[in-house]
């Protein structure tokens, strides 16, 4: 006898950036969806001159062919093109959220910023990257966790609020100041806001991926250098993918994970920090 996942028929959850096609945030919504969320989707608009080959090729929508996805499955989905790290284009899309929809019962911080310029030593970091980093990846995750946070305790439904991290917390490798900075703060926000919001019925988790085979991580490749860090660093063997980490935030917004908050969990294929000799 299996037994399913209960506890998120007809919620209303809001993923952000979720409209690439191999990426984290993509199965997150639609994994909600198949277990009964109506499904948020918010992105940056991105331009198709920007999309990698396989999209351009699929003819990819970024989150209006998501939107498409959860539709399939026969739940509601709104996409909107919203800038996260912008607290008045937030304010707008829980009003948005709230006048179409009714409200909100999930969120998930997954919008991060593109790797860029930003991987350099500190002294090289220019103020304009390390902005543009903290900018989404932590202050894009406190603008949208308070907004909806007041929204829940004001609909006194309780709620759940994900936070996409990274391994890089523990890793604080050189040459990621402005990234490690900032998902080393969303652990910490994390598990202040499960304090705090906790007597309102809603919890807070951080969910930590190590390396996931997403476009995000193109310009690593996928030959002799892909195989030889798995090997070297993951002993499950294989990189993870979205679906491992949409699996794990749709048992912490269930009913089956009503008693985790305040955490920070670490899907990473047993990441070791040493490499492993040669056999």
């Amino acid at each position: 006898m299996s037994i399913g996942l209960t506890g998120l028929e007809n919620k209303i959850a809001i993923v952000t950036g979720a409209g690439r096609m191999r990426s984290i945030g993509r199965p997150i919504a639609v994994t909600l969806a198949r277990a009964g969320c109506d499904v948020v989707l918010t992105g940056t608009g991105r331009a198709p001159e920007r999309y990698p080959e396989d999209e351009r090729a699929a003819g990819w929508q970024d989150i209006e062919s998501v939107a498409e996805e959860i539709r399939g499955l026969g739940r509601r989905a709104l996409a909107v093109v919203s800038d996260v790290s912008k607290p008045e284009a937030v304010e707008a899309l829980l009003d948005r959220v709230t006048r179409e929809l009714g409200g909100v019962d999930v969120l998930v911080n997954n919008a991060g910023a593109t790797r860029g310029t930003d991987r350099v030593p500190v002294v090289d970091l220019s103020n304009e990257e390390w902005h543009r980093v903290l900018g989404t990846n932590l202050h894009g995750v406190f603008y949208m966790s308070k907004t909806c946070a007041q929204r829940m305790v004001a609909q006194g439904r309780g709620g759940s609020i994900i936070n996409i991290s990274s391994l890089a917390t523990r890793l604080l490798a050189a040459e990621t100041g402005a990234y490690a900075a900032s998902k080393v703060a969303v652990n910490a926000l994390s598990t202040v806001m499960a304090a705090e919001l906790g007597p309102h019925g809603i919890r807070v988790n951080a969910i930590c991926p190590g390396i996931i085979d997403t476009s995000r991580l193109d310009d690593v490749g996928r030959g002799e250098m892909w195989a030889g860090m798995l090997k070297a660093f993951v002993p499950l063997g294989r990189a993870g993918t979205g679906e491992d980490i949409a699996n794990a935030v749709t048992f912490l917004c269930s009913d089956q994970g009503a008693w985790i908050s305040g955490q920070s969990i670490y899907i990473d294929g047993g990441h070791n920090f040493t490499p492993r000799r040669p056999q």
